[in-house]
């Protein structure tokens, strides 16, 4: 086995890792946003139109980070 071959098993494995634990601060960050979100529903139950657009707004945004962390080490892995 060549060291090459070796080196994109480990940085292949490494990505794997790296994405994994990634994705642990947008999970996070998502039952932050919902929890918030239901608790301020239940305060406040007349805002819920503007409480839920921006519990969304805030899924989504949240979510774009995670996509973004799974295709960039796809981008950068053809550099």
């Amino acid at each position: 086995m060549s060291s090459l071959n070796v080196l994109a098993e480990v940085s292949g494995n490494v990505t794997a890792i790296g994405y994994g634990l990634a994705a642990i601060g947008p999970g996070i960050g998502v039952g932050i946003i919902f929890g918030q979100g239901v608790q301020a529903i239940a305060r406040q139950p007349e805002a819920y139109g503007l409480i839920r657009q921006n519990m969304l707004l805030g899924f989504v945004l949240t979510e774009a980070l995670a996509l973004i962390g799974l295709v960039a080490p796809f981008i950068f892995a053809n550099l």
